[in-house]
This record gives C-alpha cells, sequence and structure tokens, in this order.
C-alpha cells in the first residue's frame, strides 16, 4: 500500500469516527432541549400556582391576623 492510500484511509477512518461522535453529541443536545423544555414548563406552572396563592383570599383567611402595632 503506498501512501496516498494510508493516509486516505486514515482521514476516512477519522472522518468515520468524527460522524460518530457527531451523531452522539446530538443525540445527548436532543436529551438537554427536552429536559430543559420540561423544567420550563415545571417553572411556569409553579409560578401561575404562586400567582394564585397569592391573590386567592381564602389562603389569606386561613392565616391568623396579627395584633395591631399598638397593642
Amino acid at each position: 500500500m503506498n501512501t496516498i492510500e494510508h493516509r486516505v484511509m486514515e482521514l476516512e477512518a477519522k472522518v468515520a469516527f468524527q460522524d460518530e461522535t457527531i451523531e452522539i453529541l446530538n443525540d445527548e443536545i436532543k436529551v438537554h432541549q427536552q429536559m430543559l423544555a420540561k423544567m420550563k414548563r415545571q417553572t411556569e406552572l409553579l409560578a401561575e400556582k404562586l400567582k394564585e396563592a397569592q391573590t386567592s383570599p381564602s389562603m389569606m383567611s386561613n392565616m391568623p391576623e396579627p395584633p395591631p402595632p399598638h397593642y
């Protein structure tokens, strides 16, 4: 095998390895994007619940009212 054929084979092996690596990394990015989307939705739901709790009068009625400052 001459030098050029050897170099071409090495380059083909490197390209194949890089293609595999890129595919693995792409799959990992997809998983992370799904996780981020799920966490974003959970954060939005928590924010909605917090907003509802702050504006809900029933939540305030369960808490005892503190005495006025002059007592």
